[in-house]
């Protein structure tokens, strides 16, 4: 139904290589998320997957089959863009079946996967509305709707939130991961915010100047990053890295530690610093600490902490959950 394997698949325009060579296997069902910092490659690749693109070198099989110079219509996958690329002038109803009717698709087949998506989308009561009078998450699950009805083998997303505020995109996170259960479909998901890959995916891909850093699930790549460049982009906030004569103390070139494991206290600690910024959310409080010989450290504590800028910390790092690299940035 929805299995994609790629082998030795890479990407040039003229001089530039975007993608030098990238083999990965995605089996059927799972929803696997592309991320990585801008131009990285994540969109590149997803566009070759959907034959928007065509590939420099290497091949794209989809459920066995290579789909390499196939075009995009024929690979049965449905891809969601940024944009909605809605019709302003048709209705909700219009927009959903408007593939339906370009495919010569009888009236009673059409009206039937239409009220089916708009049921699974909660659209039901706007199927006669049109793009400019719904909300941006709306619009968007009109747009997702559009794939539905195609009854695709995969689906494609290519940072289908970016439009959306905080609010509307943590709702159509969870709406999109509950599609994926309800649907059981290959779901490829394309996005730079990691917090959407972490609470989204199956499996994720980081992407780093076109080649593939690491694959895995989620606590796989928090756990055990196979070098810095996945462990300062996986986790929020940020890990921390500590260099020089305070690393080597710990065995390392460089010692990562997460915010979330470090110990504060007023009386003794491996480190002591000055605490500059307290960001206070509710339910936790970042401080930013100077700490000298180390530089600038995050630590994650409660809400409840209370500490002024200014005051002095000690600071001891869980030594049982310290990442360490060596001289190249590799984890060992």
């Amino acid at each position: 139904m929805g299995s994609i394997l790629l082998e030795n698949v890479s990407k040039a325009f003229g001089e530039a290589v975007i993608i030098p060579s990238i083999d990965l296997d995605i089996s059927d069902g799972e929803f696997v998320v592309f991320v990585g910092p801008s131009g990285c490659g994540k969109s590149t690749l997803l566009r070759l997957i959907a034959g928007l693109e065509d590939v420099s070198g290497g091949r794209i099989l989809i459920d066995g089959s290579d789909m390499t110079g196939t075009p995009p219509a024929r690979r049965r996958l449905a891809m969601v863009f940024q944009s909605y690329a809605l019709y302003p002038h048709m209705s909700v109803r219009g927009n959903i079946a408007f593939p339906l009717k370009m495919a010569g698709e009888n009236r009673e087949v059409i009206e039937r996967k239409v009220t089916d998506a708009a049921r699974v989308l909660n659209l039901t009561d706007y199927l006669d509305r049109k793009p400019g009078q719904l909300s941006g998450g709306q619009r968007q699950r009109v747009a997702i709707g559009r794939a539905i009805v195609r009854e695709p083998g995969a689906f494609l997303f290519d940072e289908p939130l970016s439009n959306l505020d905080a609010a509307l995109r943590v709702a159509m996170r969870l709406e999109i991961s509950q599609l994926h259960q309800h649907l059981k479909r290959t779901m490829i998901y394309v996005t730079h915010d990691q917090v959407e890959a972490m609470t989204m995916a199956d499996k994720i891909v980081v992407l780093n100047a076109g080649k593939i850093e690491q694959v895995g699930s989620p606590l796989e790549l928090y756990r055990s990053p196979h070098n810095l460049f996945v462990a300062g982009f996986i986790g929020s906030p940020k890990m921390n890295f500590v260099n020089g004569i305070e690393a080597e103390k710990l065995g390392a070139a460089t010692v990562g530690v997460r915010p979330e494991h470090i110990t504060l206290s007023t009386s003794d600690g491996l480190w002591e610093g000055e605490v500059g910024v307290a960001e206070h959310l509710g339910s936790d409080t970042f401080l930013h600490i100077e700490v000298k010989d180390v530089g600038q450290l995050t630590a994650r504590v409660g809400g409840e902490f209370t500490v002024r800028p200014g005051d002095k910390l000690f600071i001891s790092p869980d030594r049982d959950r310290l990442h360490r690299f060596n001289e190249k940035g590799a984890a060992f």
